[in-house]
């Protein structure tokens, strides 16, 4: 029990630190006079993806390397699945959006680079530099797109319709900031130690839990903000977000993570999960060629898919 409230606790700190240093730090950016272009490809990019990857950062120095990979799979299966399926059943889900095809392109060498990689058993150094490399493409792609349509981009349709309150007073800002660097690392540990507590507990693999409660846990935020957005009916939600956040968890989590601490990949990933992960990308893939929207059907159908995989991993230790 107490390992659990460990656990939620934990979670809880990681989305409202990251939340904080998010808001802090585009705050302390447009003091600094920085392009709100660079500011919405770069700051509240990484930002939104602190939590992941404090925690697989924390995981990897705690040789927990199924909460450290398990996380990122897991988020990304979730993307899919969860976070695409479940809004579905509120507003169709667009399938058709501009200049998705380069993202797709890179999602699919990220992914198809990670498969070869975690067959080896390992992320090394090298991998990391290599996803790296790959994300620093992604970025400058995204930001020469979102540069050559500056002219056609309305007022308020930046990052400031996805972030509630952004500071003003620099007292303020400090604040923020260092609320998210201080919350981020001791949620981290919370989250970590909690789902390895129960993981033995439960007599369970790391791997599940991280799989599971850790990867559902950390996508919460997107999750919740997508359900908000399709109830309160200010727009559907679209593909390409869900491309860009799973190159990102692939690039720059894993990617730095392995950097910093090569991963040790668990052998029911490589057996099981990944191929999940497989199915899921290229299940992106046909409905961004077909590019007709995700309906309640198909909601349906992505949601009842994730449960059973939910199942599955439970009942597959």
């Amino acid at each position: 029990m107490f390992s659990s409230l460990i656990l939620i606790a934990g979670l809880a700190l990681l989305i409202f630190a990251g939340d904080y240093l998010v808001r802090g730090a585009v705050a302390f950016a447009e003091k600094l006079g920085i392009n709100p272009l660079v500011i919405g490809l770069t700051v509240v990019a990484f930002g939104t993806s602190a939590p992941e990857l404090f925690v697989s950062l924390k995981a990897a120095m705690n040789d927990a390397y199924g909460i450290a990979i398990g996380n990122i799979v897991g988020s990304n299966i979730t993307n899919v699945l969860l976070v695409l399926g479940a809004p579905a059943l509120i507003v169709p889900v667009v399938c058709k959006e501009k200049g998705l095809g380069f993202s797709l392109f890179i999602m699919i060498i990220m992914s198809v680079a990670l498969m070869f990689m975690m067959t080896k058993g390992r992320l090394t150094h090298t991998d990391g530099v290599i996803l790296l490399g790959l994300l620093g493409i992604f970025l400058l792609w995204q930001f020469k797109t979102a540069r050559n349509g500056m002219d056609q981009i309305e007022p308020g349709s930046d990052y400031h319709t996805e972030i509630e309150e952004i500071p003003t007073e620099n007292s303020r800002i400090a604040i923020f900031i260092l609320g998210g660097l201080i919350g981020l690392p001791i949620g981290a540990s919370m989250t970590v130690h909690g789902a390895v507590d129960i993981a033995q507990m439960l007599g369970v693999s790391d791997t599940v839990i991280g799989l599971t409660i850790v990867a559902v846990g950390t996508s919460l935020p997107e999750l919740v903000t997508t359900l908000m957005a399709a109830w309160r009916g200010s727009g559907a939600v679209a593909i390409g977000n869900v491309v860009g956040s799973n190159v990102f968890n692939v690039g720059a989590i894993l990617g730095f993570t392995s950097l910093v601490h090569p991963l040790i990949v668990p052998p029911r990933i490589i057996i099981l999960d990944m191929w999940i992960l497989a199915a899921a990308t290229l299940l992106l893939i046909i409905l961004a060629i077909i590019s007709r929207p995700i309906g309640k059907l198909g909601g349906l159908v992505m949601l009842v898919t994730y449960a059973i995989y939910f199942f599955v991993i439970l009942h597959r230790i």
